[in-house]
């Protein structure tokens, strides 16, 4: 009887599987909240901070402290449509933005002629 109590202690248990909870896990889900815009068409071809050009169709986005490279998803708390952006540029500097999106990535959340939205920011990668 002793032997197989022991036996049963030492026995390799079966691993316990992760919760969906415990395999996601966002240290800080939302970063922020603010205003949003896209950049003017006088950007479309220039060099960002990242080195990379700026093309109004690619789904990246300026911020003044995020690393470069970043993946953030931004949703517009209007309508609650989201797109997920890569960080290459630094901005905005207009006082109470906190994110410029390109033109594209603008135009998948909101109607250009909006002009400015109100947005989460969300790190994902």
């Amino acid at each position: 009887m002793l032997i197989m109590a022991l036996a049963a202690l030492l026995w390799p248990s079966k691993p316990k599987e992760e919760t969906a909870e415990e395999k996601v896990k966002i240290t800080n889900p939302v970063i922020e909240y603010g205003y949003a815009s896209y950049y003017a068409n006088f950007f479309e071809g220039r060099a960002t901070s990242s080195g990379e050009l700026y093309f109004h169709h690619l789904p990246t986005a300026a911020h003044l402290t995020l690393p470069l490279g970043t993946k953030v998803k931004v949703t517009c708390l209007n309508n609650n449509q989201s797109v997920i952006v890569t960080i290459n540029d630094r901005g905005p500097y207009v006082k109470g933005r906190i994110i410029d999106l390109s033109k594209s990535a603008f135009a998948a959340i909101s109607d250009l002629r909006r002009g400015v939205i109100f947005v989460s920011v969300e790190e994902i990668e």
